[in-house]
């Protein structure tokens, strides 16, 4: 259906006119909003929501703008329940956008928006399609329940992103570009081949999927797809093909591209391996050339990723002719031939009008200077590679798999730490940031739960001005997007119950649940530690099923810091002791939920669960009767023991309880 410059799709009007200049800063959290907006004022001049909210949008006609305003009318509908009809609708909610979009999204983009909400209706402006965008997912966080019924929170704001770069690393599902889109990340950088996987069809070089892939790749018909649904949300999509190193998916296939000797087998196991690509070899060039050519008509943007990371260099140096080389050349080192390497290929990237991208490791004095530098290694890197006139985003700090909590994400700043003491011209040269989902240990079915909702909080940091830092205010609203998370399709809570169900081999699992509730899988890479995996190893485990962050956890956790602040608070200390008897039942129950197969090497979590809550009574006993605590060696143990892991989980109210112990001794 041909869309007219002034459409009414259900009863929303969206405006996209000139934005005023935004407030530097803001002094308050902006209610339940995540990002904060860098000015907000909300009110209680609310806009009801009924089956006859309609949105109106003037301006050019972009598609991609009528196709947001059906998904915002369709998340609507999620949120609250209520039909929302598609005609004879009265307008609310008027988009002013002057201008639509040319071309690929760039790198840089206008962003900002304006949205004004009153009882009377609700005005979106923005000078572009990007602003709109973005202010269309603002919009659906200030839905919210009234005495009379569903309403739009009444508020004013001006809003813009802090940094232009804010991506997410992760082997790409649609529901999560989704969720991307909600929370105002901007780029998804797909890593689409590693040493276990080459995960893209090459019409010119079909071994690549044939032999590479184990038969998982997307076709090219897909990838479109993919880039066109990124697209409609404002999501740049920038493709990674890892070379030099991590190549052997590429090697299975054309091992004569090799700097040693085959065979060559897809890597079951994981971390960094001999086989790379031989940088002296011509054919190298040619095959690259052909190859880049080919992806660069799949993906528009204008960066393209080529790893760049954990060349260690053992084929180079075993091989006389690429030592030579080196020599000849007068390199040092195998810094300089990797250099050289992509040196050469980001003129071929040039030639196909792209800019490189890499890891760390790209950085040296002979890198183009259009090129970008990821890091992974930390601050310092990234400040010495905005020093050396290079652009970069940082990644340290944001590594999703490593299980950390929200709280420790939300402390890492683009520009903090080494970057601080830049100079406004280094400084400008930080683009932003981007969280990584490396997908040794998961799958589609937990992928979201590792991903969300502390994606939101990192999103944040992106966003939203760097006075925005409160990491309690940041958890109140963390809690509320998580649940509206589920309007976007994500399934970060939807796949939890089944999970449990199929570790208590389809028994009750109510026990065993809060149990989960408190347990957070091992950090940083510590999963595995204890046995030999592969990626052939089913992922169905106890640690599978927890959570990154316990939120139980984290609350039992404040209510000790408040109590041992507080002593004499009766109230806390009902609540602790209420809990912790809870736990004594609930652990008497869970013994009869664990008898099944998957959850037998976990059933000593039981036993800590129980020893724990009986110490922590003690301790409060203890506290309240102002009697030194005396642990006897086995409860000193035990207490030892509950701190450990066990099945790769950790037992996180453990180490509250011992605050409570160590207070009462």
């Amino acid at each position: 259906m041909q869309l007219r410059r002034a459409v009414l799709v259900g009863v929303v009007a969206l405006a996209c006119a000139g934005v005023p200049a935004v407030a530097a800063a803001q002094t308050a959290p902006a209610n339940n909003l995540m990002p904060v907006p860098a000015s907000a004022t909300l009110d209680t001049n609310s806009l009801a929501l009924d089956a006859r909210f309609g949105v109106k949008v003037d301006g050019p006609s972009d598609p991609r703008l009528h196709r947001a305003v059906e998904r915002l009318l369709d998340r609507l509908t999620r949120l609250t329940g209520i039909p929302i009809v598609r005609s004879g609708n009265v307008t609310a909610l008027t988009i002013d956008c002057p201008r639509g979009s040319l071309g690929a999204q760039r790198a840089v983009e206008d962003e900002s928006y304006s949205l004004h909400v009153s009882s009377g209706g609700a005005v979106l402006r923005a000078p572009g399609i990007y602003g709109a965008l973005r202010g269309l997912e603002t919009f659906a966080q200030l839905v919210e329940q009234s005495q009379g019924g569903f309403v739009v929170r009444g508020a004013t704001i001006e809003d813009h992103p802090r940094f232009a770069w804010r991506g997410l690393l992760v082997d790409v599902i649609k529901r999560n570009l989704d969720a991307m889109a909600a929370v105002k990340l901007n780029v998804l950088h797909w890593h689409l081949s590693e040493d276990q996987g080459f995960r893209v069809e090459s019409r010119i070089f079909p071994l690549l999927q044939q032999k590479g892939s184990d038969g998982l790749y997307y076709t090219q018909d897909q990838v479109r797809d993919v880039v066109r649904y990124a697209a409609d949300r404002g999501i740049r999509v920038v493709p990674e093909f890892d070379m030099p190193a991590h190549t052997l998916s590429w090697l299975v296939a054309y091992p004569a591209l090799s700097a040693g000797k085959g065979p060559f087998e897809l890597a079951r196991t994981w971390g960094v391996f001999d086989p790379v690509l031989d940088p002296t070899n011509e054919r190298v060039y040619a095959f690259l050339g052909r190859f880049i050519g080919e992806m660069a008509t799949l993906f528009p943007d204008a960066c393209f990723h080529i790893g760049g990371d954990e060349v260690n260099g053992q084929q180079w140096n075993a091989n006389p002719a690429i030592v030579a080389f080196r020599k000849r050349h007068g390199m040092a080192t195998n810094d300089d031939l990797q250099a050289y390497f992509n040196k050469r290929v980001a003129a071929i990237l040039k030639s196909h009008g792209k800019i490189m991208v890499g890891w760390d490791e790209v950085l040296h004095k002979d890198l183009p200077a259009t090129a970008v530098v990821q890091s992974w290694r930390g601050q310092n890197s990234l400040a010495d590679a905005a020093k050396a006139g290079f652009r970069g985003i940082l990644s340290n700090g944001y590594y999703l798999d490593y299980m950390w909590s929200a709280a420790r994400h939300y402390a890492v700043d683009p520009l903090g730490k080494d970057a601080a003491s830049l100079p406004d011209d280094a400084k400008a040269r930080i683009l932003g940031g981007e969280a990584c989902m490396w997908a040794e240990w998961v799958t589609p079915e937990t992928v979201d739960s590792r991903i969300w909702p502390r994606m939101a909080a990192i999103a944040e940091r992106f966003w939203s001005p760097a006075t925005v830092a409160d990491p309690g205010d940041m958890y109140r609203r963390l809690e509320l997007v998580g649940q509206r998370l589920d309007a976007t399709g994500v399934l970060h809570r939807v796949n939890y119950e089944p999970m449990l169900e199929r570790l208590t081999a389809n028994g009750r699992t109510d026990s065993v649940r809060r149990l989960v509730d408190l347990l957070e899988p091992v950090k940083d890479y510590n999963r595995g530690r204890r046995a030999a995996f592969t990626s052939l190893a089913p992922l169905n485990q106890l640690v599978d099923a927890a959570r990154p962050e316990s939120d139980r956890a984290r609350e039992f956790r404040r209510q000790v810091d408040g109590l041992l602040a507080d002593g004499e608070r009766a109230a806390g200390r009902e609540a602790i002791t209420a809990t912790l008897r809870q736990w004594q039942d609930d652990a008497r129950a869970a013994t009869a939920e664990m008898g099944s197969p998957l959850l037998q090497e976990a059933a000593p979590l039981v036993t800590s669960w129980a020893r724990v809550a009986d110490l922590g009574l003690k301790a409060l006993d203890a506290l309240e009767r102002r009697r030194p605590l005396a642990l006897t060696a086995d409860e000193a143990s035990a207490l030892t023991t509950a701190q450990a892991p066990v099945a790769d989980v950790l037992l996180m109210v453990a180490p509250a309880v011992k605050k409570l112990v160590d207070a009462a001794k």
